[in-house]
């Protein structure tokens, strides 16, 4: 028998999952697994604000691929078309031309985007959360506002670059939000020219609530954690235009911002438009729960997905209801997807993907925390540690568990690291500026 070919387009939680589960399920006589994705390593976004607050080096929340997928082919590069009348996927490499590959089973897990919309001027000065380079990239501004800051005499330049503006109260939002007002509080020590009650944190909701995942009284517990820090928290308000860094809000508010960072939800891949796959009206692909891909009541044989893209149901509440794009859920419909697949390359049925969701945990930074898992509700202290047991626990690989543990471990003796690299954003701008031939124009 010819081994089968799986091809994994993706590797965040879903991929990554899927094809380390297979690899391990399956031996090489019955399937290859084939993983694209344009990145080394898979992002654990949860660790997104701890890393990007300096509680835990950014390359411990990242995990490689090639260390952790041994036993499956990599190929560096994106899918960019996907024709599963003919089982075929076209590959671009980060090098070179396109090609075609063929497979037998495709698990199509690319994940989800920044859901932006058409606001004036977001395009030019936002910055979204869902990247490592973000968070990196968010810490070294937020500190190199604080320089700037605390070294011009102009006020209105002063008031601009010590507002910190983020939109969208989810997870995302609120942990961004808060570790980056807990490091900034920490590095104003090492500022005698700037005083805490000049920075100012604003926080825009469009709706009622923040932490819609959680009970309203654990919503508006974050909320009231939140203003005792004096922070703005601006709900049922929307972002209206952010033209040339000035925030201009639906209930009428206008300031400057030289941060804004935008948190207000994802949606689904952009590259699933290039593919022959059923979607829903939100752009999602329509799967039954077995995690097959299914047009109408037609299963798409040899199609699978899950996570953010997916429109998977769920089967612990009333019909009509799906599975939320969380890494709870991703984690847990990767190990499905696996044991499915090598059920059907040996002949056997699918099982459906079952499970209620446990519940929510939230870090509002260092020793503070809200959680809601199985009913039980906890803030403080307790819920900051259960935030730390539970992602610590899902992050693959001992390696990794291990280092994040040391660094959460040196953080409890040690001082905050307060420095900002801004020039890893522009490695070759000094170098440039060494290198011009006498006499030739500045640039």
């Amino acid at each position: 028998m010819n081994p089968k070919r799986i091809l994994v387009v993706g590797a965040g939680h879903v991929g990554l999952y899927a094809a380390l589960r297979l690899s391990k399920k399956l031996s090489s006589r019955e399937a290859e697994v084939m993983v694209v994705d344009p990145q080394p390593h898979m992002t654990y976004q949860p660790f997104l604000p701890e890393a990007a607050a300096g509680n835990i080096s950014p390359r411990h929340s990242v995990v490689p691929l090639r260390r952790e997928l041994r036993r499956c082919k990599m190929v560096a590069g994106t899918v960019t078309r996907i024709e599963h009348d003919r089982k075929v996927a076209t590959v671009q490499p980060i090098s070179g031309p396109a090609r075609e590959i063929t497979y037998d089973h495709v698990i199509v897990a690319p994940g989800s985007v920044s859901r932006t919309l058409p606001i004036p001027g977001l395009h030019e000065q936002g910055i979204g959360f869902k990247t490592i380079g973000e968070a990196i990239y968010l810490r070294n501004h937020v500190l190199d506002r604080l320089d700037v800051a605390a070294a011009t005499p102009d006020e209105e330049v002063r008031r601009s670059a010590l507002t910190f503006t983020f939109v969208g109260g989810g997870y995302a939002g609120i942990e961004a939000l808060a570790e980056m007002e807990d490091m900034a509080r920490d590095a104003l020590r090492y500022y005698p020219e700037l005083k805490q009650d000049e920075v100012r944190w604003v926080l825009v909701e469009a709706t009622q609530r923040v932490l819609p995942e959680v009970d309203r009284d654990m919503g508006a517990y974050t909320v009231q954690q939140l203003l005792k820090r004096n922070m703005d928290i601006r709900l049922d308000t929307r972002l209206e235009s952010c033209v040339d860094g000035v925030v201009k809000l639906s209930d009428g508010d206008s300031f400057r911002s030289d941060t804004i960072v935008w948190t207000a939800g994802v949606k689904p891949s952009p590259m699933l438009d290039s593919t022959d796959f059923p979607r829903d009206d939100r752009r999602r692909i329509t799967c039954l729960p077995t995690l097959q891909v299914v047009d109408g009541d037609q299963v798409v044989e040899g199609a699978w997905s899950a996570g953010d893209c997916a429109a998977v149901p769920d089967l612990t509440k009333e019909p009509g209801n799906f599975c939320s794009p969380s890494a709870q859920h991703a984690v847990r419909q990767a190990a499905r997807m696996a044991d499915n697949i090598a059920a059907v390359i040996r002949g056997r049925e699918p099982v459906d993907y079952k499970h209620k969701h446990v519940g929510s945990v939230a870090s509002l930074g260092l020793h503070k925390g809200v959680a809601q898992v199985y009913g039980i509700k906890m803030t403080g202290w307790p819920a900051w540690v259960m935030h730390r047991t539970y992602h610590m626990s899902r992050i693959p690989s001992f390696n990794r568990k291990v280092r994040v543990v040391v660094d959460w471990s040196l953080a409890f003796f040690l001082k905050r690291e307060v420095v900002a690299l801004g020039q890893l954003h522009d490695p070759r701008e000094e170098f440039v500026e060494a290198s011009q031939p006498v006499g030739a124009p500045r640039v």
